[in-house]
């Protein structure tokens, strides 16, 4: 990926809110910094905003957990975003995504998905690629998800999408494990 465009910052240059939150995450996840907080941290009150802006859609989204993770997973696949998609193994995992079906995400809607996990897939695919949903994905979709997870799904892959542009922009390297 190259030397970042912007380092993490410590201390200094992220001052003392988000120096803690970005060393307790690390902590969290189990890396020696977690390089996307201690990069992004260091715009201070737009990084609190942002967070709480991302964490409405992911862990208190209104879409089940297993379904937010198979999002994300696939939207990092389709960025080739490693650094998302080295979290998201772990936290997929945790919501009950197993390695079968990470490997399923990976490979898209028509790797033996039923209905529902090929309509998210597949919708997915479509606004990543084209930045719409074509008719016939959207009434799939809509067969599995109100209209409150319909937005909630659209904003989720939006701003997967749009950290991965961060991410790359930037060039935030992986974390490594403590």
């Amino acid at each position: 990926m190259g030397t970042p465009r912007v380092a993490p910052g410590g201390f200094r240059e992220l001052g003392p809110v988000n120096f803690m939150f970005a060393r307790g995450a690390a902590r969290t996840i189990g890396v020696d910094d977690a390089h996307i907080f201690s990069t992004l941290g260091r715009a201070k009150g737009l990084f609190r905003g942002w967070l709480h802006f991302s964490s409405r859609l992911m862990p208190f989204g209104v879409l089940p957990r297993k379904d937010s993770e198979m999002v994300i997973i696939r939207v990092a696949h389709l960025r080739k975003s490693d650094y998302e998609l080295d979290h998201h193994r772990r936290l997929g995992r945790r919501a009950g995504i197993t390695a079968e079906e990470f490997d399923r995400i990976l490979e898209g809607p028509d790797a033996g998905w039923g209905d529902r996990e090929r309509a998210i897939l597949r919708a997915v695919d479509e606004l990543v690629e084209t930045k719409d949903v074509s008719d016939v994905a959207w009434q799939a979709l809509s067969r599995h998800l109100d209209d409150r997870k319909l937005i909630g799904f659209t904003l989720l892959v939006g701003q997967y999408d749009s950290l991965a542009t961060t991410i790359h922009t930037l060039r935030i390297q992986r974390d490594t494990r403590s």
